[in-house]
């Protein structure tokens, strides 16, 4: 058979595309002519899969949170926001220039609002009150999100002239960048840690003595 004239398009593709372009430019590299002119098509063309910008990234954000995991929390609320914390921050390292976008919240997204159920409906299934469930949640979010956007270790030049003069504590901070993936990792780790045992502490002082036993109930 004859190739047709004009490149078939889909909407992964099209998608798929656009996140390349978010990849490697960020989102303000992002435009819908742009992506026309790179899938070979007319701007037409595309705007019959997707009438506007907004609507594509809501439909590309939807593909990275589905890889999130929130099934931990069927074994308890410190599993699950263990498990939730260390799959999302996973989902977003990959494609940390699309964070921004996904950082506004989940609107209409169905796969970032059944998340948020799941994560909600397992904190207070645990014993969190309602309005507490909402803060450990959205607590949970700006540190993940906090590591997906930004490197601390990256952040540090590898010339220790810099520092040696002026900033004498800082004079092994010229290593950082060279060990920046697993700094950036262990401080990730720690700071989840340390979150979620202050959480326990918390809701052990919230039960009144010889309150209910829970699934996460020693």
């Amino acid at each position: 058979m004859a190739r047709p004239a004009t490149p078939l398009l889909s909407r992964p593709g099209i998608r798929a595309a656009a996140l390349a372009i978010v990849d490697q430019d960020g989102l303000a590299g992002l435009s819908m002519r742009r992506l026309a002119t790179t899938l070979s098509v007319s701007a037409a063309a595309l705007y019959f899969h997707y009438p506007t910008k907004d609507q594509l990234l809501d439909d590309v954000a939807s593909e990275i949170v589905e890889q999130v995991d929130t099934s931990s929390f069927a074994h308890g609320w410190r599993p699950g926001l263990l498990g939730w914390a260390r799959s999302y921050r996973a989902a977003l390292a990959g494609h940390p220039n699309i964070v921004p976008f996904l950082a506004h919240g989940p609107g209409q997204r169905d796969a970032s609002l059944r998340h948020a159920d799941a994560v909600h409906g397992g904190l207070v299934a645990a014993g969190w009150p309602p309005r507490e469930a909402t803060m450990i949640g959205a607590s949970t979010k700006y540190l993940v999100v906090g590591a997906a956007m930004a490197s601390f270790s990256r952040g540090f030049v590898d010339d220790v002239q810099v520092y040696l003069d002026r900033y004498p504590a800082l004079h092994g901070a010229h290593r950082l960048r060279e060990h920046a993936d697993e700094i950036d990792r262990d401080s990730f780790e720690f700071a989840l840690t340390m979150f979620v045992e202050g959480l326990t502490a918390r809701l052990a002082a919230l039960r009144p003595t010889g309150g209910h036993r829970t699934a996460d109930t020693p």
